[in-house]
């Protein structure tokens, strides 16, 4: 059975879309990640697909996305959803299909850096291996101890 996950973010043009490409790469078939935002940028930030790349990951059909695709009846029934920003956290969600889990994992808003292009690669680098090292621990533990990430 493939355990469906919805990551949340504000924009999904960064965090919620990183830890969709390594939920769905890590995973191993058994996860199924999906991103979307409560007020999407309507772009993935281009630094995130340059660190999807130089990591390995395939970008192609990459989106920025609302939410509200995912709380509609013919949408995939998700078992848990993530939010992975502070501000989409505090916001009221639409009701999910399924009555899925909830979990909160914040992560600092790698967008939000400010320098040269390297700089700032430098930033959603850190960031990346931030939510890779949570994504593991929750792919480790399995949906029902999702709490435990």
């Amino acid at each position: 059975m493939t355990t469906n996950v919805l990551v949340l973010c504000t924009g999904n043009s960064a965090r919620s879309v990183l830890a969709e490409c390594l939920i769905n790469d890590l995973g191993g078939g058994a996860w199924k990640a999906y991103s979307a935002g409560s007020k999407p940028t309507g772009t993935v930030n281009p630094l995130s697909i340059a660190i999807l790349r130089e990591m390995g990951h395939a970008v192609d059909g990459l989106r920025s996305k609302s939410w509200d695709e995912f709380a509609t009846a013919d949408a995939p029934r998700m078992d848990l959803v993530i939010t992975v920003c502070d501000n989409a956290a505090g916001e009221v969600c639409p009701i999910w299909p399924g009555v899925p889990r909830k979990l909160h994992v914040g992560f600092p808003d790698p967008a939000a850096a400010e320098g040269s292009e390297e700089e700032r690669l430098a930033v959603f680098r850190e960031v990346y291996g931030m939510i890779k090292a949570k994504v593991e621990r929750l792919i480790a533990l399995g949906p029902d101890r999702a709490a435990e990430v």
